[in-house]
């Protein structure tokens, strides 16, 4: 994802919502964001957050532990609005049982957009789907952008909108074989995980609706032409509870782990840490 950032958000200035600049202090001041080892309240982990401890353990433990807070990352607010547009599109289809036409172009007919009072909420990514981690009081939880319904075998699949502005037409093997893509396989087992733990019949087998922006248009003419393309992915759960246990053991531990060796975030702290220590 840092490769994509642009370089003038690299450093963050914080402000109010008046945008008056004021005092950073690096550290979360809302006490249910920060774990006590052993705690006996619920205590919710996201999905993005468990993505955090296996990329860097000790980025996680520093974050959900002691309160560390991350610089403001900027909003995307163009892959938001194509996921907003795709959401009412899929509503539509929902309201009427039938399926929508990406489904009618790749042969799947049998598949259309799952039906859910709690649908909203689910979508919701400060609520989400959630389920008990193992016999604790901590709680995965997630927001999903969509669920189909596979009419022939009852499952639920899962999905994902994701778009971009790749130069390369988009197909399975490349995309799924993206070096950047690699956590997006995460988040639909994290999300199929959950589902299963919350009893539904979850299918193998999830998608990624991929918008990639056409850049062969001979102009901009105030519009952006996107192809469309559904990457199928075999989801794989085998490692999530293995690794939902290492995540326990962290949070309840009195020692800060190590950083993983290509964490950029830790690399840059122990640099500013040393360079700061040669001139005191």
């Amino acid at each position: 994802l840092q490769k994509y950032i642009d370089k003038d958000f690299m450093i963050s200035l914080k402000r109010n919502n008046k945008g008056d600049f004021v005092q950073a202090s690096g550290l979360r001041t809302r006490k249910n964001t920060i774990y006590q080892a052993n705690q006996a309240e619920i205590f919710r982990i996201s999905r993005s957050k468990f993505n955090d401890f296996l990329n860097c353990p000790k980025c996680f433990y520093l974050d959900r532990v002691k309160g560390l807070k991350a610089p403001d990352m900027p909003g995307w607010t163009l892959n938001s609005t194509v996921d907003e547009l795709l959401k009412k599109e899929f509503d539509k289809s929902r309201a009427e049982q039938k399926p929508h036409r990406i489904l009618q172009r790749y042969g799947l007919e049998h598949i259309i957009p799952y039906q859910h009072p709690e649908l909203d909420i689910w979508r919701d990514s400060f609520k989400g789907i959630e389920c008990q981690i193992f016999d604790t009081n901590l709680y995965l939880f997630g927001g999903i952008d969509d669920i189909w319904l596979n009419t022939v075998t009852n499952e639920l699949i899962v999905l994902d909108y994701k778009s971009q502005a790749d130069k390369y037409p988009v197909t399975t093997e490349r995309y799924l074989n993206g070096i950047y893509h690699q956590g997006y396989k995460i988040q639909l087992e994290i999300y199929a995980y959950i589902l299963k733990k919350m009893g539904f019949a979850v299918s193998n087998i999830g998608y990624f609706y991929v918008c990639n922006a056409s850049k062969s248009m001979d102009g901009f003419h105030g519009s952006l032409l996107f192809e469309e393309t559904l990457v199928p992915y075999k989801i794989q759960l085998d490692w999530i509870e293995g690794k939902l246990e290492e995540m326990l053991q962290t949070l309840n531990s009195e020692n800060i782990p190590k950083s993983h060796f290509a964490c950029q975030n830790c690399a840059f702290n122990q640099e500013q840490m040393r360079i700061e220590q040669e001139y005191q």
